[in-house]
């Protein structure tokens, strides 16, 4: 059942140094301030699991706490390329990274059978491809009922899932709206989850239609962290903040100026420092 703490003490409880951690959100919620938290935390030799690394993990990866990453695409998106990413995989900066690269199709069907509780995935979106080359995870199953070949992926099972939400309310069940990417099925298929949310409500009330709720069951701790998804937006809390995914470009690509700028934002602040990006969203747009 989900219980009610700070993302300080969220991180402690459930990430741990070696664990297989997903971080998920697409393009809308994702989970910075929890990312920032467990660089503060020091973890190390984590297995990071994300459909769309972007940011936060070039955060994560930059300041040494992967060995390994699993992904199906990589980048600063609108902008280019994720430099401290590059600089793991090519000059094994700070420290070497092994990646095993996936399509997003792929990436979602091992959400799903890790929710579901199966071992492995199955698709035809590999056929006549050769991710399978480079990637030994990429095998294949003869259907015992029609003799069709599949492609076979484990499924995604984390350790930790960490998302962030709209809003909780206080019985611990979560609302997730907008786009909500595979947070739900992270979140079934992790033995751990941590989710930060907006605010706590009293009662969801009305609900759009993609509207996904969370039952406190599937969750281990929610962190009230206003801000939490910035530079990422919040449907109707706060809109997508593109002009620091364009400076990331320029911060990230020395290794002393991204130093400088995780020791001064992210290793010197606490989560409270979130809060300051909490605003209303324009009614008319999310850019």
């Amino acid at each position: 059942m989900a219980e009610f703490m700070s993302l300080r003490d969220a991180v402690a409880h459930c990430i741990g140094d070696g664990d297989r951690v997903a971080m998920e959100g697409f393009t809308h919620l994702i989970p910075h301030a929890a990312g920032h938290e467990v660089i503060r935390q020091q973890r190390k030799h984590l297995t990071l699991v994300r459909m769309t690394p972007d940011i936060i993990y070039d955060q994560l990866i930059g300041m040494g706490c992967a060995d390994k990453l699993v992904f199906s695409w990589g980048g600063n998106p609108g902008v280019g390329s994720l430099h401290r990413f590059r600089d793991a995989i090519e000059n094994k900066w700070p420290q070497p990274l092994d990646i095993e690269e996936h399509s997003h199709a792929a990436m979602a069907n091992a959400y799903e059978a890790g929710a579901a509780n199966l071992p492995f995935a199955m698709m035809r979106g590999y056929l006549g491809a050769d991710l399978s080359l480079v990637n030994p995870n990429i095998r294949s199953v003869t259907c015992p009922f029609t003799g069709e070949v599949l492609a076979a992926m484990p499924a995604i099972r984390p350790d930790v899932a960490v998302i962030h939400a709209l809003r909780a309310d206080r019985e611990g069940n979560v609302l997730l709206e907008g786009i909500t990417g595979v947070q739900k099925e992270a979140v079934l298929a992790s033995k751990r989850a941590i989710v930060t949310v907006e605010e706590v409500v009293d009662t969801f009330g009305p609900t759009n239609r993609n509207a996904v709720i969370l039952p406190s069951w599937t969750i281990t701790a929610v962190c009230v962290v206003p801000g939490g998804a910035h530079p990422s937006y919040a449907q109707g809390y706060y809109s997508r903040d593109n002009s620091f995914y364009i400076a990331w470009d320029a911060i990230s690509r020395d290794r002393d100026s991204f130093l400088a700028w995780m020791t001064r934002h992210v290793l010197e602040q606490g989560p409270e420092a979130f809060a300051v990006h909490a605003r209303p969203a324009k009614a008319s747009k999310l850019s």
